[in-house]
């Protein structure tokens, strides 16, 4: 059975899904997908400048997955512009912020994505191990570094 994918870290969700070549009709144009994690990976180390370790770091991925991502985001992009293509942002396996977590009943701690614990204001996320609903984020802030993803400042609000 086949590895699960790993969830990558994205610090920007794109405001602009489509970038399409002015001198034709968009319906006519074939389109290349580039995955969230895929423009994440462009703009942290084409336009941010990062080394890819500080940025395999950023995502929270191995230097190989964050080289491959960026290879495959920077194929899609020539493509689009040599040979006049769409470009549609969407997709893929991404999370704002993960945080740790535990379980107040047994103990058990584990790390989870962001947006799967926004189910815990609805009562929905419980204990894998105890089925309990008593499950808080472990997030804490780090300060000024923080960048919005703590329970003081936003993201691991709960």
């Amino acid at each position: 059975m086949a590895r699960p994918t790993k969830l990558r870290k994205i610090e920007n969700i794109p405001t602009v899904p489509y970038f399409i070549p002015s001198e034709k009709d968009a319906g006519e144009i074939p389109k290349n997908i580039l995955l969230v994690e895929e423009l994440e990976a462009i703009r942290l180390k084409d336009l941010e400048g990062c080394e890819q370790g500080e940025c395999a770091e950023r995502m929270q991925v191995s230097r190989p997955t964050f080289q491959r991502i960026l290879l495959s985001a920077r194929e899609k992009v020539a493509d689009s512009l040599v040979n006049g293509k769409v470009i549609y942002i969407d997709g893929g396996n991404y999370t704002r912020n993960i945080c740790p977590v535990k379980c107040m009943d047994c103990g058990r701690g584990w790390m989870e994505s962001y947006e799967n614990l926004e189910t815990i204001k609805t009562g929905e996320y419980v204990c894998p191990d105890c089925g309990s609903q008593k499950v808080k984020c472990e997030q804490t802030c780090k300060g000024k570094f923080c960048r919005g993803n703590c329970r003081r400042h936003g993201q691991g609000r709960l």
